[in-house]
């Protein structure tokens, strides 16, 4: 009912049950009450107000057309309880998805990849140290979140979860330098976390804060190197673990794994396999504002219906293709560094065995395309990250009591207090880059 829209059929359907068993799937019931709270607030754009933002942009745009970029997804809609609600970045979407703005947007991606160019060029000249990292830096960031005023009762308390870097090869040297509460740091998740916890105080915001340091360093192997290096997979843990599902979103079906056959062939070498998985997905998928992850069931079947996805839609199709064909892969997540284009971000890991696991970014690929740095993203990454996830979905240390506000990546922070989840939109947070400084290699 919920995935057809009849979302006040579905609330019916949860109050007309026992009461036992609404005890019983209390967490279940709950969950399907934020999927729908969650749809309603991503589908908030009537098409009234669609059509006259379309209009603004493009004068002559006719009803036709509207019908046409719905059909083709280029506008993505949805019909909740018998009335048409428009996604509310769809009309933003729609100049990066329509056939009408490609040359447009490869212009863009054009411009992109020259700077991304400048990056590998900086990284190029720097000597690798015995790991093969290059161009080492030391990044200092300050992360805030500011909750408003009057979200829980005066003196009651907030617990919060903020982004915190992790050792991965590529940074090291962690160091938290000042916060405005007492911090507790993760132990054995895989989303690395700073937690602290403050009291409400009546009609006032309240500010979280905290101050911290890491290295970090470009690395990419090139495809013939990795050729030269690459040796069969043996039948161990990791090989187990990073080939098998983890639903809900990296689910390896037979349609994926023969998805998967027709993109890569037959071909056993994993390099090239990964590689024609890799381009196959950067050619085809462009980048657009995504919906709730929470709100999806199965993002990689979401990309191919849909027909595009954000960085993180995208590296999970990328990592449950590899899955399909034999090929480990994981994720990993954070913040894209680069100077003025600061946001969130996800990727890939790719395994290859001999050599180990290598960055694998995807959604970089897509402005990258026949450039000079064809093949980089595949099989590397530039400097600019703060990565601090390495899987998606995981718990959160100390456990969080309540449901997550993002219940498959974790890089905006979370929030609660002891009667519930406290949702994004009571509270917001953001990063503030202090410096990056290059330091030497051997630091």
């Amino acid at each position: 009912m919920i995935a057809q829209g009849e979302f006040t059929r579905a609330e019916r359907v949860m109050q007309r049950l026992p009461k036992q068993v609404r005890r019983q799937q209390a967490v279940a019931i709950d969950s399907l009450r934020q999927v729908m709270e969650r749809t309603r607030l991503d589908f908030s754009l009537s098409p009234q107000e669609g059509t006259k933002l379309i209009l603004q942009q493009e004068p002559n745009t006719t009803a036709e057309q509207i019908e046409q970029w719905k059909k083709s997804h280029a506008l993505e809609v949805m019909n909740i309880d018998g009335g048409e609600w428009w996604f509310r970045k769809s009309v933003r979407n729609l100049w990066l998805l329509g056939e009408e703005f490609k040359e447009r947007n490869r212009a863009k991606a054009g411009d992109e990849a020259q700077s991304l160019l400048q990056h590998y060029r900086e990284a190029m000249h720097t000597a690798p140290d015995a790991q093969g990292r290059r161009n080492w830096h030391r990044v200092n960031i300050t992360f805030t979140l500011d909750i408003d005023p009057n979200v829980i009762p005066h003196g009651e308390t907030y617990r919060v979860w903020l982004p915190f870097p992790f050792e991965n090869g590529r940074q090291r040297n962690m160091q938290l330098e000042s916060s405005n509460y007492p911090i507790t740091m993760s132990e054995g998740s895989k989303h690395h976390t700073v937690y602290m916890e403050a009291q409400a105080q009546r009609d006032k915001p309240t500010h979280f804060e905290y101050t911290f340091g890491y290295d970090v360093a470009e690395y990419h192997m090139a495809q013939q190197d990795l050729l030269a290096l690459v040796q069969p997979y043996k039948p161990t843990a990791l090989y187990e673990q990073y080939t098998a599902s983890q639903p809900p979103h990296i689910v390896v079906t037979d349609d994926m794994k023969r998805l998967a056959q027709e993109i890569a062939g037959h071909d056993e070498n994993p390099v090239t396999a990964a590689s024609r998985i890799y381009h196959w997905i950067a050619g085809r998928f462009p980048w657009a504002g995504a919906r709730e992850y929470s709100t999806l069931s199965c993002i990689p079947n979401y990309v191919l219906t849909q027909g595009h996805g954000d960085c993180g839609q995208v590296a999970l199709l990328y990592i449950t293709l590899c899955r399909a064909y034999g090929i480990p892969a994981r994720w990993e997540s954070g913040y894209m560094l680069h100077p003025g284009e600061v946001n969130f971000h996800d990727w890939a890991e790719t395994y290859f065995e001999g050599v180990g696991w290598v960055p694998s970014d995807v959604s970089f690929g897509r402005s990258t395309e026949g450039t000079a740095l064809h093949d980089y993203y595949a099989t590397g990454i530039d400097l600019y990250r703060l990565a601090t996830n390495e899987a998606t979905g995981a718990p959160l240390s100390p456990g969080k009591q309540h449901l997550r506000s993002e219940t498959v990546d974790f890089q905006a922070g979370e929030v609660e207090w002891k009667k519930g989840n406290i949702y994004s939109n009571h509270w917001k947070s953001n990063i503030h880059i202090n410096s990056i400084t290059k330091i030497d290699n051997q630091q």
